[in-house]
């Protein structure tokens, strides 16, 4: 376990201050990830069966008024649905923007090596160098797992409006 924690404090250090800031991101975008994969799972499952259950219990269903109430009521479980998935796709959008910036605070860091060497000193530089590239491949592996979880999530909640709204006919009269 101490070995584990000292090679992320090492990773850490090589990719400098701003690897700690896209950690951060991508575990807090993971665990809204996990708790919305975990409402669609369990609690949707049984919210969608109480809805149902209770437009079925209605006896009138083909009025305008029914029509108005099945609305609200696929809104409702829409809504539920789809919060979160917005901040989410947020948070995949930041973490390229945050690899960006490591990029940019590495290559100071590389140009600052070089005004004080006055050369182009491999070794020095290369401390430098690390701080650019790793920062801008966490961002980048944030945002690629993060983009296809999002997505699902996504598809995930019009799917299941559709299945609603199928599972709620109206009863038209002829």
């Amino acid at each position: 376990m101490i070995e584990i924690l000292e090679s992320i404090r090492d990773f850490t250090e090589t990719g400098g201050q701003v690897l700690l800031i896209i950690g951060g991101l991508i575990f807090v975008m993971w665990l809204m990830i996990l708790e919305r994969a975990m409402y669609v799972f369990v609690t949707h499952k049984q919210y969608k069966s109480a809805v149902i259950a209770k437009w079925q219990a209605r006896a009138e269903r083909s009025s305008w008024n029914s029509e108005q109430i099945r609305q609200a009521m696929i809104s409702r479980v829409s809504l539920k649905l789809s919060t979160g998935v917005p901040i989410i796709q947020s948070l995949v959008a930041l973490c390229p923007l945050l690899g960006l910036m490591g990029t940019v605070t590495g290559m100071i860091e590389v140009f600052d090596v070089m005004a004080i060497s006055g050369s182009g000193n491999a070794r020095s530089m290369a401390s430098g160098v690390s701080k650019a590239t790793i920062p801008t491949m966490a961002g980048m592996v944030g945002a690629l797992s993060g983009v296809f979880a999002s997505t699902w999530l996504a598809r995930t909640a019009k799917k299941e409006r559709a299945s609603l709204e199928d599972s709620l006919r109206l009863e038209r009269k002829h």
